[in-house]
């Protein structure tokens, strides 16, 4: 079996992977994109819901060298952000291998080189390819993660993962219950109430509640001031815009909401209508769930309530450990960075990683940018502008 070479090996075609493959193209560097799927950016394409817009304004969500075209909305749609994409990849002349589902990834310590060997889904033939550096561009959102629940697997009703979800339209009249609180879970959640869905979630942990406006602000004044002092103005404004939310179910947490963004990667709820729903009763908050017998779900404050439909908005977990072997001083168990950002980027014998910063689309363009600069300086001694 002949082994490809090539400079650079990028795993996942994601909004990373073109980004860090449209940086490395702009510098002349050699690399190969490798995706699992048919399409690239196919959480977008295939496991988005359709009301999907994102969650910052657009100057916080460009990808390296592309701004948005004149006329963009502040908050782009799902539809926009792929047709932005799908110019992103025809003008820096991206050419994703689809397919190709990567089994084993390994450092060769005496070739000094990368191998990574990868399936074609159509042939099933094995490919092996290797290179100096390889970058890690699978992210944060590889599979759906679902938690266990005693009596889950004997549900009465039907259950999925948020990334199955579409719309609300076929849950019209049913009961269905949300679990996750995070954006994800608060849109669908309003979203099956439009559609006419009898609709509760789950809030299981304190979490901050604020507006696509005070978030652009907070991130505008962060460029000037420290982060306590940005929190305490964004808190005191959304307290005046939302009152006490404790007696509807939603606990706030006692650090702020851009602190809590940086030290522990959780992003407080961009509300896009739940939350007056939820204080006119349209939308139930319920405790997190215990377990589950037929189509009754026990909650922790001992109430129990029957639902058709459980929607888990639950989040998405790394897969990349399930094929890299090695990269232990860049990825810690759980296949996230063992650094914080800024330093989260970069491992040893050229092993790198792009869309794990949690810090959204921004994050992802200067992983990005780091990356291509930092293997055009290793390969050429280049000096290059990030």
């Amino acid at each position: 079996m002949a082994t490809r070479e090539t400079m650079v090996i990028i795993v996942g075609a994601g909004p990373a992977g073109l980004a860090t493959s449209a940086c490395l193209n702009n510098l002349n560097v050699p690399n190969v994109l490798l995706e699992r799927e048919d399409c690239f950016a196919s959480l977008w394409r295939k496991r988005a819901y359709d009301r999907l817009k994102l969650h910052l304004a657009k100057q916080f969500c460009e990808l390296p060298h592309m701004p948005y075209p004149p006329g963009t909305p502040t908050f782009v749609p799902k539809d926009g952000f792929i047709s932005y994409l799908e110019k992103y990849v025809s003008k820096f002349e991206i050419k994703p291998k689809y397919n190709r589902c990567v089994e084993s990834a390994f450092h060769d310590d005496v070739a000094g080189k990368w191998v990574v060997t990868a399936r074609d889904r159509i042939t099933d033939e094995l490919e092996v390819y290797s290179a100096k550096f390889l970058v890690v561009a699978t992210g944060e959102n590889s599979d759906g993660f679902v938690p266990k629940v005693p009596g889950l697997e004997c549900f009465d009703g039907k259950y999925i993962h948020s990334n199955k979800y579409d719309n609300g339209k076929i849950y019209e009249g049913k009961q269905v219950l949300v679990v996750g609180s995070g954006n994800s879970g608060m849109e669908i959640a309003y979203d099956l109430y439009n559609w006419g869905a009898i609709t509760s979630v789950v809030v299981r942990s304190p979490v901050h509640v604020t507006t696509k406006e005070v978030v652009y602000l907070g991130m505008w004044l962060l460029r000037y001031l420290p982060v306590k002092f940005v929190d305490f103005i964004t808190m005191a404004i959304t307290k005046v815009m939302f009152g006490n939310l404790s007696k509807y179910g939603i606990i706030k947490p006692k650090e702020g909401p851009f602190y809590l963004k940086k030290t522990t990667r959780r992003s407080p709820i961009i509300d896009v209508g739940t939350l007056e729903k939820i204080k006119s009763g349209a939308v139930e908050v319920l405790p997190a769930v215990e377990s589950i017998k037929g189509k009754k779900v026990r909650f922790r404050n001992g109430k129990s309530k029957e639902f058709d439909v459980i929607i888990f908005a639950t989040g998405y977990r790394s897969t990349v450990l399930n094929w890299l072997k090695g990269g232990y001083d860049l990825f810690n168990e759980d296949g996230m960075p063992r650094h914080t950002f800024p330093n989260h980027w970069k491992g040893e014998n050229g092993l790198y990683c792009a869309g794990f910063s949690s810090m959204g689309l921004d994050g992802i363009a200067r992983d990005a940018r780091n990356i291509a600069s930092d293997v055009s300086w290793k390969v050429n001694g280049d000096v290059v502008s990030k």
